[in-house]
């Protein structure tokens, strides 16, 4: 079994009692900022040669001032996991700015942001070290006229989570492998982590792309989790694309098959024709509220569009309504390919 760290081993223990809170929206919190291109240049990137505004985790390296006090806010508003601001902090990803040379910096100086906030909270405050699903997919081909080609490899994906997770590991409590499109990109970042032999434990966090009940590679949740289960994590669910209406009986799904506690972290209802969120902290909360209250979930949050007064007003509706129970289920061969399949012995 992963070894917990001193703050892991504490929230465990608090989740066998109450629901866990996670953090809210980095992205949409920057940019309530506006930050403009002489903040993702600051001063040592002034002559770089190519556009660099809107690399959100390029901020960890010019204004870290920002991510920390963003991550502070999360904390205030009753968050006791924060994510790292690393959701393309890999090579892979950051080849549209020609700095996969900085890769490995940004994803450590994301790690130390969320580490120095976490640790200024005064109460155990978890670090999850944010693993995006790049913005390639092993699954799918790009090009229509020809299914067999990919961009990357499967391990040029697993390199550059490597090199993401070794720089990462030694200021988080866990991985967080997260908005998984693809469930191949998640098996590439697994193995990522069993080759670092790092023995901090892994969440993760899949999505639901649209109203099929399926991720973009075809899985339903079920045989997602049947797909990523020998990872053992410490918590799975899902996040992002869907507001909270829609997900539901997707994570309910998942609540009565996995061994592990069940994470949640929906969108703040679905983007206006602006890509704005509109749904409330007050609509919101009720939607998981009503999650708690059913039994659903171990750790609630907010995805794209949610803020701190989101994520207070969730930490709120949970109060006081007990986790949900981790079941044991049957021993059985269970396999997975675009559906779950399960053998009885």
């Amino acid at each position: 079994m992963p070894e917990l760290t001193e703050t892991l081993s504490a929230l465990t223990a608090e989740a066998k009692s109450r629901i866990l809170i996670l953090d809210g929206a980095m992205g949409t919190m920057i940019q309530a900022r506006e930050p403009g291109e002489a903040d993702f240049r600051g001063s040592r990137f002034t002559d770089w040669d190519k556009p660099l505004q809107g690399n959100n985790d390029l901020l960890n390296l010019t204004r870290p001032d920002m991510i920390e006090a963003i991550h502070g806010e999360f904390i205030a508003a009753g968050a006791d996991l924060v994510e790292t601001n690393t959701f393309s902090a890999t090579s892979i990803a950051q080849a549209d700015y020609a700095m996969e040379a900085l890769a490995s910096e940004i994803a450590e100086e994301g790690a130390k942001a969320a580490r120095r906030a976490a640790d200024s909270a005064g109460r155990p405050v978890g670090v999850l070290g944010a693993i995006g699903p790049t913005n390639k997919t092993l699954s799918l081909s790009p090009d229509v006229n020809n299914p067999g080609y990919r961009e990357v490899t499967f391990d040029q994906v697993q390199a550059a989570y490597q090199e993401q997770a070794a720089a990462m590991a030694p200021h988080i409590d866990a991985f967080l492998i997260e908005t998984i499109f693809d469930t191949l990109n998640a098996k590439a970042a697994i193995k990522a982590l069993v080759d670092l032999g790092t023995d901090l434990p892994v969440v993760i966090s899949g999505t639901i792309t649209d109203a099929s009940g399926r991720t973009l590679s075809g899985q339903t949740a079920e045989a997602f989790w049947y797909s990523v289960r020998h990872a053992r994590p410490w918590a799975i669910g899902l996040n992002c694309a869907l507001g909270a209406e829609a997900m539901r009986p997707h994570i309910a799904a998942i609540a009565n098959l996995a061994d592990t506690r069940v994470i949640a972290y929906p969108n703040a209802g679905l983007p206006n024709e602006f890509g704005e969120y509109d749904e409330t902290p007050e609509e919101t909360s009720a939607q998981l509220g009503e999650w708690a209250s059913s039994g659903l979930v171990n750790i609630l949050g907010g995805c794209c569009g949610t803020t701190p007064a989101h994520i207070a007003a969730i930490a709120s509706a949970a109060k006081g309504k007990p986790p949900r129970e981790i079941p044991s289920p049957a021993p059985m061969m269970r396999l997975s390919g675009l559906e779950p399949f399960d053998l009885a012995g």
